[in-house]
């Protein structure tokens, strides 16, 4: 009986899937759908499937989550933007340690105070020499003035030839940079380093 029953079962559904497609006969075979080549065009037969139910939820709960990411966006909103720290800028940490203070050496009073005579001494020479220059500089304008002046009682052309700058006085010569076409397929060596930039993400 209940093999009887399986056939005319099987016998039904084999009617039905070659009413739809999915089963064909080809030089006296039957063509299975799933034993097809790749490249033949067939078609599967439709699954039935029953919609997903929705969970019922509770309209108290979702108001309280809802009020909960209020809550989290204003906080967020209070606290400003992490800013990324400029490296540069940061003193290390090894160089705030006040115990690293280097004590200057004692002298005795006399290393002390022969210093201290040596530093006005080297002060009085320095004045007395600027002192000198700056005579020097006044005499030789004054100098120079006079000779520009009887020079123009003389001849005007003279004088006006002497306004003129000395190009030999002060030599320059200069060369500059050579424009010349850049290598083709030429690497320029960037040597061998170690990246240790941070990334920060926010």
């Amino acid at each position: 009986m209940a093999a009887a029953l399986t056939r005319y079962v099987g016998r039904i559904l084999s009617r039905q899937t070659a009413l739809m497609g999915g089963v064909s006969v080809e030089n006296g075979g039957v063509h299975v759908p799933w034993l097809t080549s790749v490249m033949t065009l067939r078609t599967s037969a439709p699954l039935g499937a029953e919609p997903k139910k929705k969970k019922k939820v509770d309209p108290r709960r979702e108001q309280v989550m809802r009020e909960r990411l209020k809550k989290k966006l204003k906080k967020l909103e209070r606290v400003p933007p992490e800013l990324i720290p400029i490296e540069d800028f940061i003193t290390p940490t090894k160089c705030l340690d006040e115990t690293r203070v280097r004590s200057a050496p004692r002298l005795s009073f006399d290393e002390s105070e022969s210093r201290a005579l040596l530093l006005k001494e080297w002060g009085r020479y320095k004045h007395e020499q600027h002192l000198a220059e700056m005579q020097a500089i006044q005499l030789a304008l004054e100098a120079q003035r006079e000779a520009m002046d009887e020079l123009k009682t003389e001849s005007e052309e003279l004088y006006q030839a002497a306004l003129q700058p000395d190009p030999l006085m002060f030599p320059f010569s200069r060369e500059g940079p050579a424009y010349t076409p850049p290598k083709a397929n030429y690497e320029a060596p960037d040597g061998k380093y170690t990246d240790i930039t941070k990334v920060y993400t926010q």
